[in-house]
């Protein structure tokens, strides 16, 4: 038997290609079954979702009924979320528990600490909460009222932050929990127009690592996601400056992923309980490596494009 030269293309994929191949398939395989029982393990858990009588919420409540979730679905809008709560329900899925629906304005910050008594006392504790409930911004920074600055920061940060607290001292008592914050990539890049909406989502992801870092004591997990572009409706209900909404779905926004392929993303992490997920387009990838590694580029093109808006 002729072996093939040392020191060969041939040579390196016999002795180490063959077993790292290997090494890789077994890795995976063995990372798929983890994936499995842990999924299992979602069966019966309390999961709050905010913002989901559309969207990525929506998308969420699906992939988490599907495994067997205790689901508690918030939102303004009612109306809505029975339309969600009675499409989970004609799925028919095996060991399905029945949704509660929830009223939830998270820009009522009074509200947040009686809506989460209302959910302790109907299932007895949060598994897994998932701050997904946001508004986003349209508008120069000179042409935006404070008003709107203050509605979007109540909204996407101080509601979150505050039904986050109210929910972890018996995710602290039981010394079990997860807590989910949906960002966005523009809580790691900021972009001309969207000031507002930015500025929320910084200021999600700075308590986010102040969070996960406190709570490893506890055995409290934080996942910070960060999607690019969606297709939902996030940038027909956007606030102008003025505080109307924008009314105009987006081109890009329109191009985005799924927000269904998203769910299943966020699910993924979660079960894996990884710290992060930066899911988004080559360019959102390519802007944050360029923020970090070349920040006075970045600016530079930031500005440019500032300068083809107005």
């Amino acid at each position: 038997m002729k072996f093939c030269e040392t020191g060969s293309i041939a040579w390196y994929l016999q002795y180490f290609g063959l077993p790292l191949s290997l090494g890789m398939i077994l890795y995976k395989l063995s990372n798929k079954v983890r994936f499995h029982k842990r999924k299992e393990a979602l069966q019966g858990k309390v999961v709050v979702i905010t913002g989901a009588s559309s969207g990525i919420g929506e998308a969420l409540a699906h992939v988490f009924f599907k495994y067997g979730c205790k689901l508690v679905l918030a939102s303004r809008r009612i109306s809505e979320l029975e339309r969600v709560k009675e499409d989970l329900m004609s799925k028919k899925v095996t060991l399905s528990i029945e949704p509660i629906v929830l009223e939830l304005d998270l820009g009522n910050l009074d509200q947040l600490e009686v809506f989460t008594g209302k959910v302790h006392e109907m299932c007895g504790h949060v598994d897994i909460l998932i701050n997904n409930g946001g508004i986003s911004h349209r508008g120069s920074i000179l042409h935006t009222k404070f008003e709107v600055y203050k509605q979007i920061m109540n909204v996407n940060y101080l509601g979150s932050v505050g039904l986050t607290l109210a929910t972890l001292p018996k995710m602290v008592e039981r010394k079990s929990g997860h807590i989910v914050f949906i960002s966005s990539v523009q809580g790691l890049i900021s972009l001309p127009e969207r000031s507002s909406y930015g500025a929320s989502k910084h200021a999600v992801q700075a308590f986010g690592d102040s969070l996960r870092a406190e709570m490893k004591q506890h055995n409290i997990k934080v996942s910070m996601i960060s999607p690019g572009y969606v297709k939902t409706s996030i940038s027909i209900n956007a606030l102008t400056g003025t505080g109307k909404p924008h009314g105009v779905m987006d081109v890009s926004t329109a191009a985005g992923f799924s927000a269904e392929y998203v769910a299943m993303k966020i699910l993924e992490t979660v079960v894996n309980e990884e710290n992060e997920l930066i899911i988004c387009q080559f360019v959102a990838h390519f802007a944050i490596f360029v923020r970090r590694m070349f920040p006075s580029l970045y600016y530079y093109i930031v500005a440019r494009r500032a300068a083809k808006t107005t």
